[in-house]
């Protein structure tokens, strides 16, 4: 017989308790420690992948200077924006946590990219969806794959068995959050049996060397569902992003133990599936028959890639006694915080304006040097006076009123050369950054607003 005890866990972070407790002394949350049952057996919990793979067990000490640098070995999807965001390639042996929030398309991106990998055996293991739901789902996707196996079961001693049998290349799991061990005796989705499945997975992709995709749900707060443990155990975190309003989701990296953090894929909900958009400025950038006040165009970066989008802008009188403040895909305080410096450094009245500004596209923006078109398109629409069609802006504003330098200038420009804009407005201070000889597009370098209000208005 083995011994049954309980133990409290903060549903948080994962911080395990003899007790109950109101305050979590690992992540400081109230009220959030829950009971849960668990079983020590008296078998240790080992899935015997040790006849697996083991010719490839290594468990000697060495010293460093003896090991070789090798390149890790990589499964190239036909996807090339996943490929991106891992650094070029799904690693052997590696284990990647996908969150996003329902309805986002994890699901379907996943088995996308399955479909799609000819001449690698696939297992799609789905404890949320039925074979047929699944099927319906490829069909629609219209993708089809000889090597690509299906099973639907939550049961981790049942998954196991069948993995042995079949050794497939790479392994999906949709989701972690539905599985159950054994082993553990409170209910899927809890703190520990979250915590047993996605271990028991660790030890199976890296002692045999199998790549293992589990996607995961998100909180109400945005985090990613379960103990925090969960993300220090795998070797990538994607983070699967969008307004379900809009088609375009954005795939995040969050940590990569085998690339850059600062990568990102964007892709295009259709009717067929996700479509990697390739060059996403063209489609943030509106194509408008006639010249508007209040739009502005921004050079940004989104991780290491250059991006041109689009900033409007609406100055109005206002009716209400206090002036309203509306923003999307901005940060309010970083509008407020340039409103005061037009009122103070240039002497415009903002403060009996209503003002609204909008990213479009539905991005979430968070580089400051979009900054200098934000302003410009409030200049814009408060003069009622549109910006010329073919100039873009790239620079972060003081609260001198200075234009400051932005960092990768060189990218941003070449973004803007590739699209066909004619001139870009940068920081003096930039001019370390760039060489304007060699530059196909005018550079105008400004240091203060007075001096960007004074070229276009």
């Amino acid at each position: 017989m083995s011994k049954v005890k309980t133990a409290y866990f903060c549903s948080n972070c994962g911080y395990e308790s003899t007790k109950w407790l109101g305050k979590c002394p690992s992540c400081n949350s109230w009220n959030t420690f829950v009971e849960e049952v668990i079983t020590k057996g008296t078998e240790k919990n080992d899935n015997g992948w040790k006849d697996y793979n083991a010719d490839k067990r290594n468990t000697k000490t060495i010293l460093l200077n003896q090991v070789s640098a090798t390149e890790e070995d990589r499964i190239l999807t036909a996807d090339g924006e996943l490929n991106r965001v891992l650094g070029g390639g799904i690693v052997a042996g590696s284990i990647v946590l996908v969150a996003g929030e329902p309805g986002i398309g994890k699901s379907t991106l996943f088995l996308q990219v399955g479909l799609h990998l000819q001449g690698v055996s696939t297992l799609y293991i789905s404890g949320e969806e039925s074979e047929q739901q699944i099927k319906m789902r490829a069909d629609r996707l219209k993708a089809s794959n000889q090597d690509f196996y299906l099973l639907t079961e939550t049961a981790t001693d049942v998954l196991f068995k069948e993995i042995k049998k079949l050794r497939p290349q790479l392994v999906i799991v949709d989701s972690i959050q539905t599985l159950h061990s054994n082993f553990i005796e409170s209910s899927p989705g809890s703190v520990s049996q979250i915590r047993e499945c996605a271990a028991e997975f660790q030890r199976f992709a890296k002692e045999t060397n199998t790549p293992v995709f589990l996607i995961g749900h998100i909180t109400k707060d945005g985090a990613i569902a379960g103990p925090k443990i969960l993300e220090h155990m795998v070797d990538t975190v994607l983070q699967f992003e969008g307004d379900r309003h809009y088609a375009y989701r954005i795939l995040r990296t969050i940590k990569n133990r085998f690339g850059s953090t600062a990568e990102l894929g964007i892709y295009e909900m259709s009717g067929d599936g996700m479509r990697s958009v390739t060059n996403p400025s063209e489609i943030l950038i509106t194509q408008k028959e006639e010249q508007l006040s209040g739009s502005a165009i921004a050079a940004t970066l989104e991780g290491m890639r250059p991006l041109l989008i689009e900033v409007q802008a609406l100055v109005t009188q206002s009716v209400y006694g206090t002036p309203q403040r509306t923003v999307s895909g901005f940060d309010l305080r970083r509008l407020q915080l340039l409103l005061a410096v037009l009122e103070k450094r240039g002497g415009f009245h903002f403060g009996v304006k209503d003002v609204f500004v909008n990213i479009a596209g539905g991005l979430k923006v968070e580089d400051p040097s979009i900054d200098l078109s934000v302003i410009c398109a409030l200049l814009s629409s408060f003069e009622d006076i549109p910006l010329p069609q073919k100039v873009c802006f790239a620079g972060e504003v003081g609260l001198n009123g200075e234009i400051r330098a932005v960092n990768r200038i060189e990218q941003r420009i070449a973004e803007a050369e590739k699209l066909g804009f004619e001139k870009i407005v940068v920081s003096k201070y930039n001019k370390k950054g760039f060489d304007k000889e060699k530059a196909g597009i005018q550079i105008v370098p400004v240091g203060q607003v007075q001096e960007v209000y004074q070229l276009f208005f």
